[in-house]
């Protein structure tokens, strides 16, 4: 029994010593949105809207550990892009971002919208420039001109807006989940932690939902 306490003794101050794992904390690390938004998935899934800036170079490298998240996500949780729209300045590349997806070619052709702005300094919010530019990868350009101005672009140009608004977003890039919270890399502490963060808030949603990872 006195070697039992004795190594009782020396192991817990080393059990003490560990690191506790990370509580989330409201208004800290994550917002809570009120009133909560209507999300587009099934009761059975959970939603995560990552809201991005083409021009944000924040988004640009944030890209790549996005990519690689979202590969690890379950089946049951459903990752969307949304552009943000903070300003009117953001409308044009918002329109390429819908226009590239009304054609089944944002998956393609998103990363190397990225690499066009940020790398090879293109100006692709020039609705010109950008239509030649997807010409050179390959696009019809005169089917994406035809997208960029169609009704269905205009219509989640304006949802995007009011998704923004809703959201009460300062900056991108930001996330949503399940349109209960918001969170951000600057709100976590970094991109590592955000991730962590986003993890949580995955989980809480999946505990509520009485689903598994």
């Amino acid at each position: 029994m006195n070697k039992f306490v004795t190594i009782l003794g020396l192991a817990l101050p080393l059990l003490l010593c560990l690191p506790a794992a990370h509580a989330l904390d409201a208004g800290v690390d994550y917002a809570e949105v009120s009133p909560p938004q209507h999300t587009d998935v099934r009761h059975d899934q959970v939603e995560v809207l990552e809201f991005f800036w083409y021009r944000c170079p924040h988004c640009f490298h944030l890209e790549p550990e996005l990519n690689a998240w979202a590969k690890k996500l379950p089946k049951s949780v459903v990752l969307e892009r949304i552009p943000g729209i903070l300003s009117n300045g953001w409308v044009p590349l918002a329109r390429a971002y819908y226009a590239l997806q009304a054609l089944g070619l944002a998956h393609k052709l998103h990363e190397q919208v990225f690499e066009a702005i940020h790398v090879q300094h293109i100006d692709l919010n020039n609705p010109e420039i950008f239509f030649d530019w997807a010409a050179t990868k390959g696009v019809d350009r005169r089917k994406l001109v035809a997208a960029y101005n169609s009704f269905g672009v205009n219509s989640k140009v304006m949802r995007a807006k009011q998704m923004t608004r809703a959201y009460k977003l300062t900056g991108v890039p930001s996330f949503a989940v399940d349109g209960k919270f918001t969170t951000s890399a600057y709100m976590a502490g970094g991109q590592e932690q955000l991730f962590k963060v986003l993890d949580g808030l995955v989980d809480m949603e999946l505990k509520v939902k009485g689903l598994k990872r």
